[in-house]
């Protein structure tokens, strides 16, 4: 029997700050259709203040252009779910957090509406940026409600850090 999406969110955090521990590395995460809820999994385990730099919760796009120095410019051409947007609200992020040596950002639509033909509900994009080094972007279109779609992108974002941290 497949674990939960529950269970598989757990350790998926354990494997990132385990991964952050070997390296002695620390996270920031940005978050728009998560709302908090990566940060809230990498926190969640004992010594996670080790490693955890912090995170911000970015859902209006005024948020992201404040907080995360996203241009507007990109949310006027290409809107907040972007392969752009996710990298900008990334990199802004790993700039931001002194203490941060890797930032991962996610942004999508988690439904039920605000899709459409272009950008359908589950599309979400994530950004792995690590200091001086190319910021990756990846998307994916997830399935299930609201609930399933946000704790899906919380695990592709852990597994997207980890193999960061893993490939160098």
């Amino acid at each position: 029997m497949e674990p939960s999406l529950s269970a598989r969110m757990k350790q998926g955090a354990l494997l990132l700050l385990e991964a952050l521990a070997r390296q002695g590395r620390r996270i920031v995460v940005a978050e728009s259709c998560t709302g908090g809820l990566l940060a809230g999994s990498l926190t969640q385990p004992p010594g996670a203040s080790e490693f955890v730099a912090g995170g911000f919760v970015t859902y209006s796009n005024a948020m992201k252009i404040r907080l995360l120095d996203v241009p507007p410019v990109l949310l006027d051409l290409r809107g907040a779910v972007s392969s752009e947007v996710a990298a900008a609200m990334a990199e802004g992020a790993v700039t931001v957090a002194p203490d941060a040596d890797i930032a991962v950002s996610i942004t999508g639509i988690a439904g039920p509406g605000g899709g459409s033909a272009e950008k359908p509900v589950g599309l979400v994009w994530f950004a792995v940026a690590m200091k001086r080094q190319q910021t990756r972007t990846v998307s994916v279109v997830f399935s299930g409600d609201r609930d399933a779609i946000r704790m899906q992108s919380v695990i592709h974002a852990q597994a997207l850090a980890t193999e960061a941290l893993q490939a160098g």
